[in-house]
């Protein structure tokens, strides 16, 4: 194929791409590690028991595509590295600690036992240590962090932040920048995790304001991200979030995952496996894998197929088309797309290689419309895309004049 045309690898699917800032340490390479994580979040005593079964449990998680299970206790590990999986170890009781209500002695000494009780088995990723803390947790988080990092070199700390919706108070801090600066000078991370499933209320009408801070959210994390050479991870809904919002579909599933991916994001983490009371998961009531798994079952494999490929790759821009679904997010043209006809809103996330390889993925960000779109990029021909919703289409494109 001709250099100055766009070559079109493949359409409806997506991948991780590698941390590329050049400011990234050696302790934060060994974690992300070329690797990806995509992974369910459950960290309840019944979804810890399920993993024990043989037919829902982590044959099931493999089958769907995840690679890494999260959480474990740490009698389960041993089961985890038999199945071919990571294991992030944490235990309900987790949720309730109070980190900054222990002396260093107590934090050190929690630490040492999760790290001890949890073995040396090499599927170990990392370890649980708190989910949506507060500013006023980060100094004691900072030293669990450095806990972790002594006793179980190159193992992860997991943290999991608060999305930009939640309140002041909530946070801790005047602005949700100042809560991920914060974040990032206090606790000193190998990563950047957060959660947001207010995209699951896009099309409701009460929900259209919180649904499209989503991206602005995405935008956040990443910028932060990239200024402290930090991979980011976002947790995503796998299931109905709310009594009155809509059960995951399969354009629903895409959209959190492509956009995620569009921006750079290192990691994938699905909200949730097993039954919670608004259902909509992807094992129902009674262990059956329902359309959701299924759904969630296709946009994990072909992110783990294609992560081979762009691993190499950093995030050099994301842009959208106007209108953009909130105020203030970037627009094309960008550095290697200079344009996208389409009838409905489209993100494009562009990425560099070393060795001059240039990509974009270009997602389709309607939940409810395929739509033809054409992709113009700043040298060669356009190219003609469908999307279905919620899909996207990575493209190997030249390297700007």
């Amino acid at each position: 194929m001709r250099r100055a045309a766009l070559a079109l690898l493949v359409i409806g699917a997506v991948c991780l791409v590698a941390p590329g800032c050049s400011g990234q340490s050696s302790a934060q390479k060994g974690v992300a590690d070329g690797r990806f994580v995509i992974m369910p979040w459950e960290l309840k005593p019944g979804s810890q028991a399920m993993l024990d079964e043989p037919t829902h449990g982590l044959d099931s998680l493999r089958a769907a595509g995840f690679d890494t299970v999260a959480f474990v206790r740490p009698d389960q590990v041993a089961a985890v590295q038999k199945a071919g999986l990571r294991a992030l170890v944490g235990r309900p009781s987790d949720l309730a600690v109070h980190w900054r209500a222990l002396s260093d002695r107590e934090i050190a000494a929690r630490v040492r036992r999760l790290v001890h009780a949890s073995g040396t088995s090499p599927a170990v990723l990392g370890y649980f240590l708190a989910d949506e803390p507060g500013t006023a947790d980060f100094s004691a988080l900072g030293k669990a962090v450095a806990a972790v990092q002594r006793l179980a070199p190159g193992k992860l700390a997991y943290v999991n932040l608060l999305p930009s919706y939640a309140t002041r108070s909530q946070l801790g801090a005047r602005s949700y920048g100042r809560y991920l600066e914060r974040y990032v000078a206090e606790v000193k991370p190998q990563f950047i995790g957060y959660d947001n499933y207010a995209i699951q209320l896009a099309t409701q009408p009460q929900g259209r304001v919180r649904a499209a801070a989503y991206y602005r959210n995405l935008l956040q994390v990443r910028r932060v991200a990239q200024r402290h050479g930090l991979p980011f991870w976002v947790a995503l809904s796998s299931k109905r979030i709310r009594a009155h919002a809509v059960a995951p579909s399969r354009a629903l599933l895409r959209l959190q995952a492509f956009a995620a991916l569009a921006a750079g994001a290192h990691g994938l983490t699905w909200f949730t496996y097993y039954p919670t009371r608004n259902g909509g998961t992807p094992i129902g009531e009674n262990g059956e894998r329902t359309a959701t798994w299924r759904y969630l079952q296709e946009v994990n494999h072909r992110a783990r197929t294609l992560a081979r490929t762009l691993r190499s790759l950093r995030s050099t821009g994301v842009y959208f088309t106007r209108p953009a679904p909130a105020s203030g997010l970037p627009l094309l043209p960008g550095e290697l797309v200079r344009s996208v006809e389409s009838p409905v809103p489209v993100m494009v996330g562009e990425f560099a290689g070393t060795s001059g390889k240039r990509y974009a993925l270009v997602v389709n960000l309607s939940l409810r419309r395929a739509a033809h779109v054409v992709v113009q990029a700043a040298r060669g021909k356009g190219r003609s895309l469908r999307l279905a919703a919620g899909q996207a289409a990575l493209l190997k494109l030249p390297r700007p004049g």
